[in-house]
């Protein structure tokens, strides 16, 4: 294709797949955009980043400056939800390139009464746009430049300032070259900062036994609320199946009273926009949702697609199933695991447009029924992407605020896919890294590379699927900086409890599960026992809300420690503003001590300057005037959150 630009655009970032994914933002972030962009010769070259929200009809301009190596740059703030727009554009800025050669040439006392004249032309080109004392300046340069016997007044204002100002900021755009346009997609805040608390409704209840209500809900709400928690989230509410149910402990034929897995949808009593007799009505559930909501509490649903041999799709959408030639179904499988209680969807349905449909409707039901506006996502890794790229669409062009959390345990590339389609939020390998190289190499991953543009890792230290090996067994104080370590790394974070914080972690003999496992029998907890670690969660939840660098993820410096046993890390907000220094102990049996690098450079001072330095949980300060600076922490208190003072 001819194209008579003389501007080369590229490497434009951030972008994913050549632009073909968005990245992601939420309100008020900045995004830095840089590009390599290149002329021919020596001639002056200016660039502009456009950008505009979706809603707009103009685009906005920020003049690119230099940085090396022809790589550009600029930046704009993501001021609103939904999708922006940028770009970048490029021009040979003849009126530019004309004030330098003629400063050249007049430095070498060169005559340049010819250049004036081009310089008159260069203005007669712009002076329509001009308005005010401008317009009038540049009616007189254009008289001068013309006059011979106004020489020596034309070479001084045709150097001026403020004669090149005026060239900056009203360019003359010949033979522009655009790259192509990237899209941001902008979340509201909690995309990037929440605290999640997931217990099963079932066993609220205070009588032992009894299979629990909504209504036994409220009085946790105070509890969770006052463990500094912003999102409250239940697994699958919904009817259970009774054909195929699962027994305790995963067993596969149930006794009387077992109440089965809550992954099992779909009963008599409805499906996925129905409620589990037992636990209580819809409008209990809109109460309780509106109840949190007041206690600064979201209340998050699960959103299972799969069906329990008696869910009603079954039978009146038979075609949602894939059937064997003897009339049975391929059950659920994810090895060594097996679901005998699970349909599993067949995506390839010739009737995929009526099972998107309704699993679109569903989502539509509970956000505006019931007011729900963030899901987590059970398994979407076995689920078709585009299903999920077009889903997560429908739903935001309806519903902005509505987020979307994926629980995906597994390779990384399909975990990176899932948040290209449009996941707010994803599930880590943080429950498993364990050691400091690992850690530090996982959080680098997360957010040093291009992932930090579209994956948000929410860390969970357990799950109710995760018993993990280093829980099992551990003393309180693993428990302690196994939260420290997950809260200050990452700004979305969410445990499963009482389990957690009571460190209940029977497992079963060699695996990472639990023994006599929530997810297929009621329990019976003391809700109101307190203990440290519930103390100490209470304090780092309390941080967190205070403090912003420890409300995004991407702001981060691993610091030297000199002990393997010592993490220690930076983070800051996005105007420095707020700057805190984070060490934890990896060993819960023993103490550790080292030498932490203070990282001066970073913070804009120089050796021998003074920092105090505030632990914001003993409320401890200290005064460091050095780079090294010796820490030691013992089993009983794991980890030091310093608030750094200048």
């Amino acid at each position: 294709m001819l194209n008579q630009s003389r501007i080369v655009i590229e490497n434009v970032a951030p972008q994913i797949n050549n632009g073909t994914i968005f990245i992601k933002r939420v309100v008020d972030e900045i995004v830095n955009v840089t590009a390599d962009v290149l002329v021919d010769g020596h001639d002056v070259l200016q660039t502009d980043l456009l950008y505009k929200h979706k809603s707009a009809r103009k685009w906005e301009t920020v003049r690119m400056q230099p940085t090396f190596n022809d790589e550009y740059t600029a930046s704009f703030v993501t001021e609103k939800q939904g999708f922006y727009s940028y770009k970048i554009e490029g021009w040979v800025d003849y009126a530019l390139n004309w004030q330098h050669g003629i400063e050249r040439k007049i430095d070498d006392y060169q005559h340049v009464n010819s250049e004036l004249l081009e310089g008159a032309e260069l203005l007669s080109n712009i002076i329509k746009n001009i308005k005010g004392d401008d317009k009038k300046y540049l009616d007189h340069l254009i008289n001068i430049f013309k006059n011979p016997e106004a020489y020596n007044d034309a070479i001084k204002e045709a150097v001026s300032q403020r004669l090149h100002d005026i060239f900056v900021d009203n360019p003359e755009k010949l033979l522009t070259q655009t790259s192509n346009e990237f899209q941001v997609y902008v979340d509201r805040k909690k995309a990037r900062f929440s605290t999640w608390y997931e217990f099963f409704p079932r066993s609220a209840s205070e009588q032992e036994g009894k299979h629990g209500t909504f209504n036994d809900c409220y009085r946790l709400l105070p509890r969770i609320a006052k463990m500094g928690f912003d999102t409250l989230y239940f697994p699958p509410i919904h009817p259970i199946g009774e054909v195929n149910r699962k027994g305790k402990n995963n067993t596969t034929v149930a006794q009387e009273g077992d109440v089965g897995s809550t992954w099992g949808i779909g009963s008599k009593h409805g499906g996925h926009k129905d409620i589990h007799p037992e636990l209580g009505t819809v409008e209990d559930f809109k109460n309780l949702v509106a109840e949190a909501k007041n206690q600064g509490i979201e209340v998050a649903m699960d959103y299972a697609l799969q069906a329990a041999p008696d869910h009603p799709w079954v039978k009146d959408h038979p075609d949602w199933f894939k059937w064997r030639p003897d009339g049975t179904v391929q059950y659920a499988e994810n090895p060594p695991k097996k679901y005998q209680d699970i349909l599993p969807i067949y995506w390839e349905s010739k009737d995929f447009k009526n099972l998107w449909k309704e699993c679109l409707d569903t989502l539509f039901y509970w956000i505006e029924e019931c007011d729900i506006h963030v899901f987590r996502v059970d398994n979407p890794h076995t689920k078709p992407y585009y299903f999920w790229g077009w889903i997560i669409d429908e739903v935001k062009k309806k519903h902005p605020d509505v987020l979307f959390l994926a629980e995906a345990f597994t390779k990384p590339k399909v975990m990176h896919q899932l948040a290209k389609q449009g996941y707010t939020q994803s599930y880590t390998y943080f429950t498993w890294r364990v050691h400091k190289h690992e850690i530090m190499e996982y959080v680098n991953e997360l957010t040093q590379t291009n992932q930090r543009e579209f994956m948000r890792p929410n860390f969970w230290p357990n799950t109710p699927d995760i018993n993990p090996f280093h829980l099992q067994g551990a003393p309180e104080s693993m428990y302690i900086l196994r939260y420290a370590l997950a809260a200050t790394l990452s700004s979305n974070i969410g445990i499963y409890g009482p389990v957690f914080e009571q460190q209940i972690d029977t497992p079963i003999a060699g695996k990472e599960e639990y023994y006599m496992s929530e997810k297929f029998q009621l329990c019976h907890y003391d809700w109101f026992k307190e203990n440290k670690i519930t103390t100490l969660i209470s304090k780092i939840n309390a941080i967190r809300k205070e403090h912003e660098s420890y409300q995004q993820t991407n702001n981060i410096k691993f610091l030297e420690t000199g002990n393997d046993q010592l993490i220690a890390f930076y983070k800051w907000n996005q105007d420095k503003t707020n700057e805190t220094l984070t060490v934890i102990s990896l060993d819960a049996y023993n103490s550790q001590s080292g030498s932490v690098q203070v990282p001066l450079h970073d913070l804009g001072i120089h050796h021998g300057h003074k920092i105090e330095v505030l632990d914001l949980v003993t409320r401890n300060s200290y005064n460091w005037y050095h780079e090294w600076n010796y820490v030691e922490l013992h089993p009983t208190l794991p980890f030091h959150i310093f608030k750094i003072n200048k």
